[in-house]
């Protein structure tokens, strides 16, 4: 098998980059099919390392390759939605545990003021920028407790999940109504955190995937 060329890698990486960044910003919505030939166009890189970048992207999972089709970006369905926020959800809790076990770090405490500043300021009206604002905030915190694990076979099973979430929620407008009821699941699970309750902290987790899950219409498949 022949190697490639230094050149043609670093191409495929910025294509894989751009054609994430395209799924990322909703440009390529979840659910979309797409050809090869668009994904050139949009990109502005030639047709070898962007083919390179979809064979990334699906292994993955951000997209499936059709075979004379074209290129289908995860798709939304209650399957996908469930095994993307569980998976989450799972790893989420073990850091959790990690971070209560530590009787809380200096983090979440700025978390939880972000947090409540979030909170405060849905009660009195929700404003695009607040929505994006509650978007940044909750990942920080999901992004908090995954990083308490150190471990980087995790955090590349998280980073890659993090990215088909984010396509999955490019699906759907941001609901206001969901805003205080998400961070005040989230203060639950800081709250938790910073008292040192590692079963309390795990519990209000599982409650968030709950509440996530309810707001895109999906019942668990098991009791928590």
């Amino acid at each position: 098998m022949s190697k490639k060329h230094p050149g043609e890698m670093l191409l495929a990486d910025q294509a894989f980059m751009a054609l994430r960044d395209l799924l990322l910003r909703g440009e390529v919505r979840a659910g979309q099919l797409v050809s090869i030939a668009e994904l050139v166009e949009k990109t502005g890189l030639p047709l070898a390392p962007v083919r390179e970048a979809v064979k990334h992207a699906e292994s993955t999972g951000l997209v499936r390759i059709l075979p004379k089709r074209g290129v289908l970006v995860i798709e939304p369905t209650p399957d996908t939605i469930q095994s993307c926020f569980h998976l989450r959800c799972m790893l989420d809790q073990e850091g959790a545990r990690i971070l209560a076990a530590r009787l809380g770090e200096a983090p979440m405490q700025a978390l939880r003021e972000e947090h409540a500043a979030v909170r405060d300021q849905a009660s009195e009206g929700i404003t695009p920028e607040l929505q994006q604002w509650a978007m940044a905030v909750d990942w920080k915190l999901h992004l908090a407790l995954s990083s308490a694990l150190v471990n980087p076979l995790a955090a590349r099973v998280y980073a890659s999940n993090y990215d088909c979430i984010t396509v999955l929620q490019q699906s759907r407008r941001l609901l206001p109504e969901r805003i205080i009821p998400a961070m005040d699941e989230h203060l639950r699970i800081i709250d938790a955190v910073l008292a040192g309750h590692e079963e309390d902290a795990m519990r209000a987790v599982r409650a968030h995937l709950a509440g996530t899950l309810r707001w895109w219409g999906i019942g668990l498949y098991e009791e928590i």
